[in-house]
C-alpha cells in the first residue's frame, strides 16, 4: 500500500531541506575562507622538528655511491652519535653482534649499546673504513670492539663470526640481523637472476644463517632484533625483491619468536621508514637522493639516531620483557589520505 506524502507537509520538507542546505554551505564557507588565511600565513613546506636537536630535511646532496656504499663517502655525514642519550646500563655485561654494523642504522645500535654497557661485534661486508670508524665510536664509549669481514649469506662466516664473538668476549646475548642489498629497478622486467639471488641471499638467507648460528648459544633474556622496512609492510613500487624478503623477514621473526619463546629468547623487529645512510645513496640515481624522504609526514629521513634506541628498547630485558614477535614501524608518521 502506498503512501504519500501530503501536499502541505511534502512543502515544508523541501523548504526545511533548502534551509539545511544553505546551513551546510555556510559552513563550508567559513572553512574555505579560514583555510585559505591559514595558507597565506603557513610557512611553505616547514619540516617539523621534533628531536633533541634539529635533523636536515632535503634536499639532500645529489650523489650516488657504488655498492656496498661507504658512509665515509657521503657528502651529508649521517648523525649517528646521539649526544642527548644517556645511558642507563640497561645491557651492563651483555654482548652484542651486530651484521651490517659498520655504517647507517648498525653503527649507530652499536653506539647506543655500547653506552649501555654492551661490547659489540661487527659482522660488515668490506667496508673497511667505515667499520674503522664504528669501532673508534664504540670504544670511545668504554666498551670492547672486534670486526668480522665476511658475507652474511655464507653459512660458514655466520659461524665464523659466532664462534669469534663467543672467543673474545664469552658469551652471546643480543643478535642484530640488519646487514642489507637493495636497489632500486624502474621495470620489472630489468631484476636480473643474479640481482634476485643477491637481495634474498643477503637479507634472507643472511638472518638465517646467523640467527641459526647464534640461537645455541643464546640464554634465558636474551634477544634477537631483525631490520625489517616499512616496504614489507605497504610494498614499493621499485623495489619489488627487497620488499618481498623484507616482508619475509617480519614473518621470519614472528614464527622465531613464538619457537624460542619457551627458550627465554624474544624475537622481535623494527621497521624504518626512510633513513639517511649509505644503502640509499648506493641504492638510487642521484636525482632521487635529492628528494629522500620527503614524501613522509615529517617531510624528511631519519637520522640514524633516532632509529637505534628501539634497538635498545627491544634488547634490554628492563624494558621489553613481555615483548615478542612484535614488528614496530617507524617510519615518520601516516599520511591519512
Amino acid at each position: 500500500m502506498q503512501h504519500d506524502i501530503k501536499p502541505a507537509t511534502a512543502e515544508r520538507f523541501v523548504a526545511d531541506a533548502e534551509l539545511v542546505a544553505e546551513r551546510h554551505r555556510a559552513i563550508q564557507r567559513r572553512i574555505d575562507e579560514a583555510a585559505s588565511a591559514k595558507g597565506k600565513d603557513k610557512a611553505p613546506n616547514k619540516v617539523p622538528q621534533t628531536g633533541a636537536r634539529e635533523y636536515p630535511a632535503p634536499p639532500f646532496p645529489e650523489q650516488h655511491l657504488k655498492k656496498p656504499g661507504l658512509e665515509a663517502d657521503l657528502k651529508l655525514e649521517p648523525m649517528y652519535d646521539a649526544p642527548h642519550y644517556k645511558g642507563s646500563e640497561k645491557l651492563k655485561g651483555m654482548v652484542a653482534l651486530i651484521s651490517g654494523g659498520d655504517s647507517g642504522i648498525g653503527r649507530a645500535v652499536a653506539v647506543l649499546y655500547a653506552r649501555e654497557g654492551a661490547d659489540v661485534a661487527i659482522a660488515y661486508l668490506s667496508e673497511h673504513e667505515d667499520a674503522a670508524q664504528t669501532r673508534r665510536a664504540v670504544e670511545a664509549e668504554g666498551r670492547r670492539c672486534i670486526l668480522l669481514s665476511g658475507n652474511v649469506a655464507d653459512p660458514q662466516f655466520c659461524k665464523a663470526a659466532v664462534d669469534a664473538t663467543l672467543e673474545e668476549f664469552g658469551r652471546l646475548d643480543i643478535l642484530v640481523n640488519n646487514a642489507a642489498f637493495q636497489l632500486h629497478v624502474p621495470e620489472f622486467e630489468m631484476i636480473t637472476q643474479e640481482h634476485f639471488d643477491c637481495t634474498l641471499k643477503t637479507n634472507l638467507y643472511g638472518y638465517f644463517h646467523l640467527a641459526k648460528a647464534a640461537v645455541p648459544h643464546m640464554k634465558e633474556g636474551s634477544a634477537i632484533i631483525m631490520t625489517g622496512s616499512v616496504t614489507g609492510l605497504l610494498g614499493n613500487s621499485n623495489l619489488l625483491d627487497y620488499s618481498m624478503t623484507k616482508g619475509g623477514i617480519h614473518a621470519f621473526a614472528r614464527s622465531l619468536a613464538t619457537h624460542l619463546v619457551d627458550r627465554g629468547i624474544r624475537v622481535n623487529v623494527v621497521a624504518p621508514g626512510p633513513v639517511w645512510t649509505p644503502l640509499n645513496p648506493a641504492d638510487k640515481p642521484a636525482a632521487l637522493v635529492k628528494k629522500f624522504g620527503g614524501d613522509t609526514p615529517m617531510r624528511r629521513a631519519a637520522q640514524p639516531e633516532e632509529i637505534a634506541p628501539a634497538y635498545v628498547f627491544l634488547a634490554a630485558p628492563s624494558c621489553s620483557s613481555y615483548i615478542t614477535g612484535e614488528i614496530l614501524p617507524i617510519v615518520g608518521g601516516y599520511s591519512g589520505a
